[in-house]
């Protein structure tokens, strides 16, 4: 069975990951804009680097938690692809092998001369004067607001041959991610794990399971035996 999972910062939360930001456009006390965005890196790009550090230390002090394991888990009898809004490499390290970033990776760094000059860095810090190969600045690997979603292609592609898609941990509300669910077969079943149901097409085959990813997943993977 072809099952394309498509998550966000929800399942990362219960390894105390922080979601993105909180109900006054603050992420870790900074306005999304100056940490997140062009035109915060040209003003302050020392803040933007000790931004991601902080943010690295953390994900390294995370664990993958059960959610991200039972995903891993369906490999073992189906073809699964995870694409994800998270940055973090919970998804990796519990065990999945096939994971696209729609908004980079947190790991990772780039020119900011050169676009495709992405490498992985060893440790958590970035610092001014950390250069490519040819000579420019390195700046983190993310999509930051007002920038392309590079990998939104091969994600759109990768939907439309789902035979399951599944959604875990994310409100649909951040585009262009929200709009992969328009390119899945309307056929096929789709099965939305979240705490908060997000506002879904009626046009679809949605099942919810009001839960957090971890018990959501459970009782997804119990029909997925039991129905597949």
């Amino acid at each position: 069975m072809k099952i394309i999972v498509l998550t966000g910062a929800g399942i990362s939360a219960e390894s105390g990951i922080p979601t993105f930001r909180d109900k006054n456009g603050l992420w870790e006390g900074h306005d999304v804009m100056e940490v997140a965005s062009p035109q915060g890196w040209d003003a302050n790009p020392e803040l933007v680097l000790n931004f991601y550090n902080e943010r690295r230390k953390n994900a390294l002090n995370a664990k993958p938690n059960l959610g991200h394991k039972l995903l891993a888990s369906l490999e073992q009898e189906h073809d699964v692809t995870i694409i994800t809004q998270n940055v973090d490499n919970l998804h990796e390290r519990a065990g999945s092998s096939k994971v696209i970033h729609l908004h980079g990776e947190l790991f990772k760094v780039r020119s900011t001369a050169f676009e495709s000059l992405i490498y992985d860095l060893k440790g958590w810090k970035l610092s001014l004067g950390d250069l490519c190969e040819k000579g420019y600045q390195l700046r983190p690997h993310i999509v930051w607001f007002g920038e392309m979603v590079p990998m939104m292609e091969t994600a759109i592609d990768i939907c439309a041959t789902a035979e399951i898609l599944v959604i875990v941990g994310t409100s649909l509300l951040v585009y262009p991610a929200a709009s992969l669910i328009h390119y899945v077969n309307p056929a096929i079943p789709i099965f939305v794990i979240d705490p908060k149901i997000p506002e879904l097409p009626s046009n679809l085959k949605i099942a919810c399971i009001q839960e957090i990813g971890s018990k959501g997943l459970i009782q997804f993977k119990n029909i997925l035996t039991e129905k597949y």
